[in-house]
């Protein structure tokens, strides 16, 4: 089993910035792409950015040029570096791990406000 524990969330003013951690442990033999994903309320979740193990990076056209997506060297912590927050930022943030064989996992969300 792999544990996927995120912090960093909270309120900030529009514009302002926030960085969000999600540390991975149990398990990890290996780990093919972590990213994160948000969740609104009342809307599907989606995809905020990913970084595979070859060190690729996807950002969703909303956040592209905002947000930045990174890693540790052990390449089993992640982080989000949000930017010039927008109050559509605000949402529940969640970390995804996974793995070459497919085994896909999720952390229990961080609320992210963007609000004056």
């Amino acid at each position: 089993q792999v544990q996927l524990v995120e912090s960093g969330g909270g309120l900030v003013q529009p514009g302002g910035s926030l960085r969000l951690s999600c540390a991975a442990s149990g398990s990890i033999f290996s780990i093919y792409v972590m990213g994160w994903y948000r969740q609104a309320p009342g809307k599907q979740r989606e995809m905020v950015a990913n970084i595979f193990s070859s060190g690729t990076t996807n950002y969703a056209v909303s956040v592209k040029g905002r947000f930045t997506i990174s890693r540790d060297n052990a390449g089993t912590t992640v982080y989000l570096q949000m930017n010039s927050l927008r109050p559509e930022d605000t949402a529940v943030y969640y970390c995804n791990l996974i793995q070459p064989d497919g085994k896909e996992y999720w952390g229990q969300g961080t609320q992210v406000t963007v609000s004056s």
